[in-house]
């Protein structure tokens, strides 16, 4: 196991992906997801830095401006109004088809976040036949803000993204068998 400071062990390979390097003037967070699908059915979805918009509500529009699905692709994502922003340039870092790994940063657009980088990676549930979503970030607290308070705005979003993850893909899985059925 590695050395960390969570209350539990955790596993090397979350741990390999999920354990940043943070300053004093950054934070960053974990969201952990069940969803009672397949992981090859959950990644398939994940995997697409092309189309978030297919579970995350906050996102109006993507479109990719440079590369072609590839580690250095940059998308730029327009939000739902009400978000504090309205666009977002990201860069994907890592697309690890293998062991189920995406990461991408923010490098531009008209948001708070600076030097965002989120990780995700998908695991096989160890209760069921599942998937265990894990997503954590490191991010510049932006001046005038709290590091609680940009952790809570952050951690909102990604929960929420989740959680629509997993309606999406348990939504998804039950429609295929149903299809598969027939």
């Amino acid at each position: 196991m590695p050395q960390n400071n969570h209350p539990f062990p955790i596993p090397d390979a979350v741990a390999r992906h999920h354990t940043h390097a943070v300053s004093p003037t950054q934070c960053c967070s974990a969201i952990i997801q069940e969803i009672a699908a397949p992981l090859s059915l959950v990644w398939s979805v994940v995997r697409r830095f092309d189309n978030p918009q297919a579970y995350k509500h906050f996102v109006k529009s993507c479109h990719v401006i440079l590369g072609d699905g590839d580690v250095g692709t940059l998308r730029e994502v327009r939000v739902i109004s009400g978000l504090p922003a309205a666009v977002s340039t990201e860069r994907l870092e890592l697309l690890d088809d293998e062991r189920h790994v995406i990461s991408f940063s923010m490098v531009g657009g008209d948001h708070r976040l600076a030097n965002y980088r989120s990780v995700t990676t998908l695991h096989p549930s160890c209760s069921s036949s599942g998937t265990v979503v894990v997503e954590s970030y490191v991010v510049d607290v932006p001046p005038g803000n709290t590091t609680e308070d940009t952790r809570v705005f952050v951690d909102t979003i990604l929960r929420c993204n989740l959680q629509s993850l997993a309606r999406f893909a348990e939504n998804l899985a039950t429609t295929t068998t149903k299809l598969l059925q027939r």
